[in-house]
């Protein structure tokens, strides 16, 4: 793991959510972007040493709309930077580590992504985000 890439945090609303981050706490918004093959759209603010990633579900049958109907707003993953996700899934995996889902998808930015299964990480949602794939754009170390 190279280092923590982002946390991400489940609003029911970016437009709502935003000036908090913005005005109230004087960060910087980096994009907003829509992932409609994931149902979500997510707003990136810089956070100095860390991007928060808000996240907005785009309709009721998103991960992220049955996320917040049952734990309400909040925390939702802290996202890993990796290099060459699909060897440390095997890695992982071979550990003994369950994943959400084993083959890597296209996430926010271009990057792929895959999460570990929240009862491998002792209740937290774990992603794994690899920038390196060529997939998008690349992110600054």
């Amino acid at each position: 793991m190279k280092k923590v890439d982002h946390i991400g945090i489940a609003v029911q609303s970016i437009e709502k959510a935003l000036p908090f981050y913005t005005k109230m706490l004087a960060l910087t918004l980096v994009k907003i972007e829509r992932i409609e093959e994931q149902g979500v759209a997510v707003a990136f603010i810089d956070a100095g040493n860390v991007k928060l990633e808000l996240l907005e579900p785009l309709h009721d049958a998103s991960p992220i709309a049955r996320f917040i109907q049952k734990r309400g707003q909040g925390l939702h993953h802290v996202a890993l930077k990796v290099e060459g996700i699909e060897q440390r899934i095997l890695e992982l995996k071979s550990k003994g580590v369950q994943f959400v889902s084993e083959q890597p998808k296209l996430g926010a930015g271009g990057a792929e992504v895959a999460f570990l299964h929240p009862s491998s990480g002792h209740g937290v949602l774990y992603e794994l985000c690899d920038h390196s794939t060529g997939k998008g754009v690349k992110e600054n170390e």
